[in-house]
Formats: C-alpha cells, sequence, structure tokens
C-alpha cells in the first residue's frame, strides 16, 4: 500500500529542528518513501490533505510499568519508598494475569491517542503485555523485573520470575519482525542480590540483548549502596557487567560526575522521567551534564501510578523547562532537541535503528498533531509548537509501520470502551476489594 501524506508541516527529527513547511511525505509496505517539500510523483492508495497539520515521528516512551494504568491516583502525593513499600507491592501482589493484561491494553490506549508509537516496559505477566502490543500494533521491548533477596541459587529453578524472563525471551523476542522484542530486566540494586545480577548480565552478553533497570532514583538508595558496597549503584553495575551500551538505565537522578563519565565510556542510556521524579520527589536528573558528556538521554513516563499518564508531550515540555531552571541556561534544550530525546533518543536507547525520525528508508512510525487546535495556533515554528504546546490531546493520527492504528479520536485496532468495562468487571475488585 502506497500512502501520501501532503501539505503539512513536517518536523523531521533527523537534525533537531530541522523543518519542511507545507512538505509532503510517502510510505510504500511500512516504509518511508520519501519527505521533502515537493509531492512525489506516482499513483497513491490513500492521499492525506494534512494541510493545518504537524506531521512528526511517533514518539518513544523509554521507560514505564504499563500495566499501572490500572492503579492510576490509587497513592499520591507520597515520597517512594513509602508509596513503594506501603501500597504499591501490596496491591501488586494481588496481580494476575488478567489484572495486567486488561490494565496493559487500557494504557496503549492512552499511548497510541497520545502519539507514542514504542514504549518499553518493565513488569510481571509479561506474555499478556507482549500479546497485547502484537495485537494492537505498537512497537515494543518489553522485560520482565527481576527481583532476588534470598541467597538460594539464582537460576530458573529457584526463581521464578527469572524463569519466566527466559521464557518470555524465547517465546517473543523479534515477534514480528521485532515490533515486538524482549529485554532482561533486574528490578534495582536494592532489590536484587549481586549473584542474581551477574546472572542477568551474563546471559544478555550471551544474547546481545538490552538490560533494563532503575538507577539512583532516590538519595535514599543511592547512598545506601554506597554503604553497602562502597560504591555507586553506576559503578557497581558496571563491575557487575550490567552497565555497557546496551544498557537503559531509568531515572539517574543521583548520579556523580563520576558515574555520567561511566555513562560516556559506555554508551549506556538513560531513560529520563522528569514528571514522576518530580511527583515522587526523588529530585531532578543532571541531564544537561549527561547530555554536555555525550550520553544518549530518551524520555519516559515510568507508570501511570507516580505520573498520572502516559503523555510524553508533557515529559518534553518539561524535560527541557527544567534543564533551563537548574542550570540558568534558557539556550539550553531548544524544541529540536526536546523532540529528539521524545523520539530519536528513546529509538537507540531501544536499540531500534529503524525508527525515530522520518526519513526515507526507515519504518514509517509517525503522528499528526492538529495544529489549529486552541493550544497551538497561532504558531511560529512547527517544532516549537510541538515540544511547548502541544498535548497528547492534539494528536489526531498515530501510526506504525504506515499501519494507521487511531485517526481523529477512533481507535482502529482496539476497543477501549469494552476494555474499561472489563476493568470495572474483573480487575478493580480484585486490586481494591
Amino acid at each position: 500500500m502506497r500512502l501520501l501524506i501532503r501539505n503539512a508541516d513536517v518536523v523531521t527529527c533527523s537534525r533537531p529542528g530541522e523543518i519542511i513547511p507545507g512538505g509532503c511525505m510517502a510510505v510504500a509496505d511500512g516504509k518511508i518513501e520519501y519527505v521533502g517539500p515537493e509531492q512525489p510523483a506516482g499513483r497513491f492508495d490513500r492521499v492525506i490533505e494534512a494541510k493545518g497539520k504537524i506531521l512528526m515521528p511517533g514518539l518513544v516512551n523509554a521507560h514505564t510499568h504499563v500495566a499501572m494504568t490500572g492503579l492510576r491516583g490509587y497513592a499520591d502525593d507520597l515520597a517512594l519508598q513509602d508509596w513503594l513499600t506501603n501500597y504499591i507491592f501490596p496491591v501488586e501482589d494481588r496481580m494476575n494475569a488478567d489484572c495486567v493484561r486488561i490494565s496493559a491494553q487500557l494504557g496503549m490506549a492512552e499511548m497510541i491517542a497520545s502519539g507514542t508509537t514504542s514504549f518499553s516496559d518493565m513488569y510481571s505477566f509479561c506474555d499478556g503485555i507482549a500479546q497485547a502490543a502484537a495485537d494492537c500494533g505498537l512497537k515494543a521491548n518489553i522485560s520482565r523485573g527481576v527481583v532476588c533477596f534470598d541467597d538460594l541459587p539464582f537460576d530458573t529453578e529457584h526463581n521464578p520470575r527469572w524463569a519466566e524472563a527466559v521464557e518470555l525471551y524465547e517465546r517473543w523476542h523479534g515477534y514480528d519482525g521485532g515490533r515486538i522484542r524482549i529485554d532482561l530486566s533486574v528490578h534495582a540494586e536494592y532489590t536484587t542480590t549481586r549473584r542474581c545480577r551477574e546472572t542477568v548480565a551474563a546471559f544478555a552478553a550471551d544474547k546481545q540483548a538490552l538490560v533494563h533497570f532503575h538507577l539512583s532514583e532516590t538519595k535514599k538508595e543511592h547512598e545506601e549502596c554506597v554503604a553497602r558496597y562502597g560504591m555507586t549503584p553506576a559503578r557497581l553495575f558496571y563491575e557487575e557487567g550490567l552497565l555497557n551500551r546496551r544498557a537503559l538505565a531509568a531515572h539517574c537522578v543521583w548520579l556523580t560526575g563520576d558515574d555520567i563519565a561511566l555513562f560516556a565510556e559506555t554508551g549506556a542510556s538513560v531513560a529520563h522521567c522528569p514528571v514522576s521524579n518530580l511527583k515522587l520527589a526523588s529530585g531532578i536528573a543532571p541531564v544537561a551534564r549527561l547530555a554536555e558528556a555525550g550520553v544518549n538521554v530518551a524520555l519516559g513516563t515510568d507508570g501511570v501510578a507516580s505520573n498520572n499518564n502516559h503523555d510524553l508531550f508533557e515529559e518534553i515540555k518539561l524535560a527541557s523547562l527544567l534543564q533551563k531552571g537548574v542550570t540558568l541556561r534558557p539556550e539550553l534544550f531548544p524544541a529540536g532537541e526536546a523532540l529528539a530525546m521524545a523520539t530519536a533518543h528513546g529509538a537507540a536507547a531501544q536499540g531500534r535503528a529503524d525508527c525515530g525520525a522520518l526519513r526515507p528508508g526507515l519504518d514509517a512510525d509517525f503522528i499528526l498533531l492538529n495544529a489549529a487546535a486552541p493550544a497551538m495556533t497561532p504558531y511560529h515554528s512547527a517544532a516549537s509548537a510541538a515540544a511547548y504546546s502541544a498535548r497528547g490531546a492534539e494528536v489526531c493520527m498515530t501510526a506504525v509501520r504506515g499501519r494507521v492504528l487511531y485517526e481523529n479520536g477512533e481507535f482502529l485496532t482496539l476497543d477501549r470502551e469494552r476494555l474499561s468495562a472489563e476493568f470495572e468487571r474483573r480487575v478493580r475488585p480484585v486490586l481494591f476489594p
């Protein structure tokens, strides 16, 4: 199928700030054929007239727990350790496969409607999450979060979470030409043992798989690790083989200068989650210093329970403004660079070379924004409008590999009303009896 989008203001994210006013994009068989100022020749199966719209790459959510959509607004205004230990973990202990699947599908609906085309997730009951992503058309990097508190041998016989992670990798990795990828995961330093982390690192190295983990999210976590091991979480994970070019580290709020140098040296990526970090009063990640060191910084929402939504446009704007404010340098993270964190940098963090920008040869993962919306018009720069004015509500089309998943308020690959009813009937009574 050949698709033409014409007369859109195109924000390519191929180069920061690159805009093609009134531009066109041609798509054939799920790949971008052409992006430029002229309408390409040839016949098209569908032509989308996009005057008054902004065309840009789909967004990449580099860190979330999509099934926590079912916990939206459940435990607000708490510090992370109190929130996690006394509220979140007890509810998650009641989770079953149905709860995860239905909650994840609702979260994916929200992501699709607000412009996300790919996400990196860490959770449990991951078969349901993978199947939901496969069915709705999103790209996803999914990992079974592994925790381990005991001194038993760490293997698939003694740790069921690790057994699930290995089975998930074998069953789903590479599904649909790589649309679904399986990463490995350790939850964090404070929820795992050295033996656990070293086993996961060795398996990941053998498979050349990405590893997704939380790192230095809070001052307490960071300082307690130093007290236990005499080194920071970043240095510890480096020594254990986890921090390398295939690593995706979420949060990284309390990194030291030496930690930042380790990230630069190894090529590891950071998933910056500014809304969640502020809501939990964890702090503000040193994103400006990371970027200046050449570290790849992507954006994530974290779980809805600590955000409370999957709207990456909030993260884009806040990530830029926070760094301007804490450094007193307004020139940092202009619109084009802020957008790149949620597109090209996110794709790189996921190990995906096939998306993240609008460029011939890449997958046609794109969104259209309604630039005629009251919050968007008038505007003088499409990049500025997308970074600083847009909200997820302005998304009027979302497509992955050229397949339209959402258009003008209509979901084309899932039934949101049915999912909402299923949540009330099958999930809420289990999680909140």
